[in-house]
């Protein structure tokens, strides 16, 4: 993906900085006063909790046409309104996702040099690193993390991943099918939403022998400075869909609603579903990749898993046919995903400025 096989400086373990004892951050994980957090949630916006949807899918199974169809409608409401939803009765297993962020963070805090043999490089970011961007002196993030691939099965190498804790490979397989399954159903619902097939997205994103699933674990230490930081910076995720598991002990997920920033409040044993910018191409705009960030704490440190299914890297990506009309014409231009995605690969998270860049002139 990248033509640099190794990274322009010398990698900062940020776990190793905030255990090292020090009462200030490195000039590098500053960030300018404009993208610094705040840490005043908003109270206006009219939301239980103050927070994103929440859906329980379980009600797409009931007898009444009347609960599914609201649920439905629900689902694409937030994909349309927010970007991000919340869902519970998922099918995944609550002892499952317990257990697979349990051995990611018994990983973390395995001894470095245990870490440093997955020690990952740009051209493909599969294993143990500590920064997205390639440019020299960017500004960084303040987390590590632990990047695997699942699918298309030729990229998946089961060796890449850690082999301590000694569960952890078997754990990681499994969440990793469940993780295809659910977002195989949600897949199927946004495109029942949008007037298509329910297998267009499917198919569009390569179907079973090429579309990808890839697994972001991130691990966010403690940090002395929270308020002039971030755990990572402001961006729409450049895949197709992104389910998150939260850390439900530490918020730290901030998503953007209109000019503020709200502090997402994880619901136990529910997983954070967000668009990525692929279906807001797909769907002509309709549905909504919306930029989000990361906060980190000074007292405790945070573990979230962040599960990407996306297209083929090799397929082209445009506006459905179907949503194209005289009046709403195509808003973006077709380009592959692996083209699409190596923007953030190079320059780290920025914010919708990726997205922005494909639209279409007449627009």
């Amino acid at each position: 993906m990248s033509c640099l096989q190794s990274w322009p400086e010398p990698i900062v373990r940020v776990q190793a900085l905030s255990e090292s004892g020090i009462q200030e951050i490195p000039h590098r994980f500053i960030k300018r006063p404009a993208d610094r957090p705040c840490f005043i949630e908003t109270t206006h916006v009219k939301q239980p909790y103050n927070n994103i949807p929440l859906i329980d899918l379980e009600n797409l199974k009931s007898t009444k046409e009347s609960v599914r169809s609201e649920t439905m409608k629900l689902i694409s409401q937030a994909c349309r309104d927010w970007g991000f939803f919340q869902v519970v009765n998922h099918g995944v297993s609550h002892d499952l996702m317990a257990k697979t962020r349990g051995v990611w963070r018994e990983f973390f805090h395995l001894p470095l040099e245990e870490k440093q043999k997955f020690a990952n490089s740009p051209t493909t970011y599969e294993g143990y690193g500590s920064r997205l961007g390639v440019e020299k002196g960017g500004k960084l993030d303040w987390s590590d993390y632990f990047f695997l691939h699942f699918l298309p099965e030729p990229l998946r190498d089961e060796k890449k991943w850690p082999n301590l804790p000694i569960t952890c490979r078997k754990i990681v397989a499994e969440y990793g099918q469940e993780g295809v399954k659910l977002c195989e159903r949600i897949l199927k619902i946004l495109s029942l939403n949008l007037g298509l097939n329910e297998d267009y997205l499917h198919h569009k994103f390569g179907g079973d022998s090429e579309r990808g699933a890839c697994l972001r674990v991130n691990f966010y230490p403690k940090c002395p400075q929270p308020d002039l930081t971030l755990g990572l910076s402001s961006h729409s995720d450049p895949g197709g869909m992104t389910l998150l598991l939260p850390d439900i002990e530490v918020a730290g997920l901030q998503v953007r609603r209109g000019n503020n920033w709200l502090t997402v409040k994880p619901v136990p044993n529910a997983f954070i579903v967000n668009i990525g910018d692929q279906i807001q191409v797909l769907s002509n705009g309709t549905y909504k990749s919306v930029e989000h960030r990361v906060i980190v704490n000074s007292a405790k440190e945070r573990v979230s898993l962040a599960f990407f299914y996306n297209p083929g890297g090799d397929k082209l990506i445009k506006p459905a046919d179907e949503l194209v009309t005289e009046d709403r014409p195509a808003l973006y231009f077709p380009t592959t995903f692996n083209k699409y995605r190596a923007l953030i690969r190079t320059k780290g998270p920025c914010g919708k400025s990726q997205i922005e860049s494909l639209k279409s002139l007449d627009n």
